[in-house]
């Protein structure tokens, strides 16, 4: 079921101002982090959640690589907590401008960006720049500064489609500090990742194994 988010329990936007310190991390200035940003505080809201300390929520990115919504999902970081060093932030590579926020204890929900809205976005000058290959850090900063300032400005109902996920599994794997030392070229490496090999222990580049993706979760 689609649940428009003017109906949800939250409406208008999640956040206007971003941390000071988000585009320093970020490394340039462009929408997309900023637009990923507020659709992470749109999602906490929405679960009634505070940014992530440890590690409680997840967030797995609809996004794949070689387009610029990718951006988003420093954004997403910034917002929730859900960084990919504790493990919380999974890219689904679906190439679509979309994330799936998920608490054991407050459920799922996915939040898409509508069409509509990227066709918007994609009207301003800073695209026309992006399409010749020039980087955003290159792109005068009045052009640049007009499409965040709109992005930052929007209804959070333009931005956000959002639909709730009953149905919705995933179980992480659990922590473990147990390791082994790879009897090749003697590095540690975590128990779990070990393979053996005429009844030796490898690391996995030393035993040739070619690792599967990660589990994903049910949709």
């Amino acid at each position: 079921m689609t649940v428009d988010a003017k109906d949800s329990p939250v409406s208008g936007p999640a956040k206007h101002e971003l941390p000071d310190w988000a585009f320093e991390f970020h490394g340039h200035k462009c929408p997309f982090m900023p637009l990923g940003y507020r659709m992470g505080r749109y999602a906490m809201e929405l679960l009634g959640v505070e940014k992530e300390k440890d590690h409680g929520m997840f967030v797995f990115s609809e996004m794949g690589e070689g387009h610029p919504q990718t951006c988003m999902m420093d954004g997403l970081q910034i917002a929730t907590g859900c960084t990919y060093g504790k493990n919380l932030l999974t890219r689904l590579n679906y190439g679509k401008v979309a994330a799936v926020f998920y608490h054991p204890d407050k459920g799922a929900l996915r939040i898409s960006v509508p069409t509509k809205f990227q066709t918007e976005i994609g009207k301003f000058e800073f695209f026309v720049y992006r399409k010749k290959g020039v980087e955003p850090s290159a792109i005068p900063d009045e052009v640049v500064d007009e499409v965040v300032q709109y992005v930052m400005t929007q209804p959070i109902e333009t931005m956000a489609q959002v639909r709730q996920l009953p149905g919705f599994k995933y179980a992480p794997t659990p922590g473990s500090f147990n390791k082994v030392v790879c009897s090749e070229c003697g590095e540690t490496v975590f128990e779990r990742y070990a393979r053996t090999v005429g009844g030796k222990v490898q690391c996995i580049p030393c035993s040739g194994y070619e690792r599967t993706l990660a589990r994903k979760p049910i949709l």
